[in-house]
């Protein structure tokens, strides 16, 4: 491992060796409901405000999906990966259709 010098962050998780265990990540000790009702709050912003807005919302929605499908894609089965790709075509149509109308 090489020395980063004086003043540079250290990533997180950067001493763990191996991969984590479920229930270990920096979202574990979120409660499910206030993940929900902050998703749910900000697709309804996005749908409800539209425009680009509305767009932006729903886009920087669908790249929190996108990086919770890519951090949990090796653990899921094939079709949990097809719903979860499924939901963020349709997030990301969604968004898309905010602009053009």
């Amino acid at each position: 491992m090489t020395d980063r010098g004086p003043g540079r962050a250290r990533p997180p998780f950067a001493r763990r060796r191996g991969r984590m265990l479920p229930g270990e990540g920096p979202l574990a000790r979120v409660p499910a409901v206030v993940v929900f009702v902050v998703v749910a709050a900000v697709f309804a912003a996005g749908v409800l405000l539209g425009g680009t807005v509305g767009a932006v919302l729903l886009g920087l929605l669908a790249l929190g999906v996108a990086a919770l499908l890519a951090a949990t894609w090796p653990r899921l089965s094939p079709g949990e990966r097809a719903v979860r790709v499924l939901c963020l075509v349709v997030l990301v149509a969604i968004a898309v259709g905010q602009v053009v109308a």
